[in-house]
């Protein structure tokens, strides 16, 4: 077994300054000089870069057992407790168990018209020719998508009982997860209680909710499958708490990243005339006046190509990492218990070893969701094996629907003089500044 060779660095902090600084460039940099694996220092822990789909997949699959997930990813156990993204080993395959059948193909499909809906309300109150802040109306489109899917809330309820509480929380939870020393959570520092009162807010909510539904019947909302869901093995359901966590996950996984998802997709498309054009008459072929629905989504081809390429350039989770719980060999080379191995989709996603003219951007090269010749794990938007994102389908069915239904009504241009557009790699990849657009009805 090889040891992984690693960059070396004089500093206390190792190399987590130059991190910081410019993470996507610090690890295509890494991507560029090497080969394989490339180790690097954050403080006193040793992190170890995976550079080749093969390794990636040892880790994310036949390995899997050996890992958990990273350190600083546990921040997000102080918002979503033992919910399927931060539980670990018996506990989490329990919930994905109970979990899983809520979001098959056939479940989710009956949650199409509401997301068509929602899309033609929110987007009734724009106005030909007006600026928009793209970025920040599809964060809240997609907030009200999934409080009408997971709640069966209205659009201002979603945004007024929760939303506004998750914008406090995401900023709070980025900055804890990027520091060194973090302040400890019992300490009253002002971010602390800012921090502790969105998720008491939330909480409030969610409890509510989950205590009217106990004494009444169900919806068929999502939250009213996870209630009504039993363990095959021990007849069990989820615990007030357990359905407080799994709610609280799929609602910020399912409105963050799809957010992120469908406002690189149109700044795309404002940069892109031409596939903007072929995306224009496939909706006007497909749906013409007619609302879009599950069934249209076999004759939105280009229009789900045009997201699958969105998320090849701008992955909403654009990095996954993991612990090593046990001593591990993964392909040729021993990764120590306790080292953090880190898998970037961003840099394996621009990789001109796997991608023909990897920087650009060309809908086409997909079809059914993958790309000819392409190895698995050189394309993973959604990660893989066992904790592959569970609400994959139900996001693409989500994109591509407001994608539609946008472009059926309205044409998008970036607005004049813009600033210069640039990713902000917090916990998604998000449009630094925001994106800036104007909305033009289509006759």
């Amino acid at each position: 077994m090889l040891e992984v060779k690693g960059l070396a660095s004089y500093s206390p902090l190792g190399h987590l300054n130059e991190f910081r600084k410019d993470p996507l460039q610090f690890l295509i940099d890494l991507y560029t000089n090497h080969e394989t694996i490339v180790s690097f220092r954050f403080a006193h822990r040793k992190m170890n870069l995976l550079l080749d789909p093969d390794l990636i997949r040892e880790v994310l699959v036949t390995k899997q057992n050996s890992f958990h997930k990273s350190k600083p990813f546990q921040e997000m156990k102080t918002l979503l407790g033992e919910g399927l993204l931060t539980s670990e080993d018996e506990v989490h395959m329990r919930q994905r168990r109970l979990i899983q059948p809520s979001f098959t193909k056939q479940h989710i499909q009956s949650y199409a018209e509401d997301m068509t809906m929602i899309t033609e309300e929110f987007i009734r109150s724009w106005n030909d020719g007006e600026e928009r802040l793209i970025s920040r109306d599809m964060m809240e489109l997609t907030l009200a998508i999934i409080a009408k899917t997971m709640f069966s809330m209205d659009m201002k309820q979603g945004h007024d009982r929760v939303g506004r509480h998750f914008d406090i929380i995401m900023d709070i939870a980025t900055k804890r997860i990027r520091s060194v020393l973090k302040t400890p959570l019992l300490l009253n520092t002002p971010k602390n209680k800012s921090l502790t009162e969105a998720i008491k807010a939330i909480d409030k909510v969610l409890y509510e909710i989950i205590e009217k539904r106990n004494n009444s019947d169900t919806k068929d909302d999502l939250l009213g499958l996870l209630m009504r869901a039993r363990d095959e093995e021990s007849k069990q359901g989820m615990t007030n708490q357990q359905l407080r966590d799994e709610a609280m996950t799929i609602f910020l996984a399912g409105h963050e990243t799809t957010a992120n998802a469908l406002s690189w997709c149109l700044y795309l498309l404002t940069q892109h005339p031409n596939k903007a054009k072929l995306l224009y008459e496939e909706v006007d072929r497909v749906l013409g006046k007619r609302r879009a629905n599950y069934h249209s989504m076999k004759d939105l081809i280009y229009t789900q190509q045009i997201i699958w390429e969105s998320m090849r350039l701008y992955p909403p989770a654009w990095l996954i990492s993991r612990k090593a719980v046990e001593d591990v060999s993964i392909g040729d080379y021993r990764i120590h218990k306790g080292e953090t191995v880190m898998m970037s989709s961003y840099i394996m996603q621009h990789s001109d070893k796997y991608f023909q003219n990897a920087v650009e951007f060309i809908p086409e090269r997909f079809k059914n969701g993958k790309v000819e010749g392409v190895p698995e794990f050189a394309y993973f938007p959604f990660g893989g094996g066992p904790r592959v994102c569970i609400g994959n389908h139900f996001a693409i069915m989500e994109a591509t629907l407001v994608l539609a239904t946008i472009v059926q009504h309205f044409s998008i241009e970036l607005a004049p003089n813009h600033h210069k557009v640039e990713t902000e790699p917090l916990i998604t990849l998000r449009p630094k500044n925001g994106l800036r657009m104007i909305v033009k009805k289509r006759k």
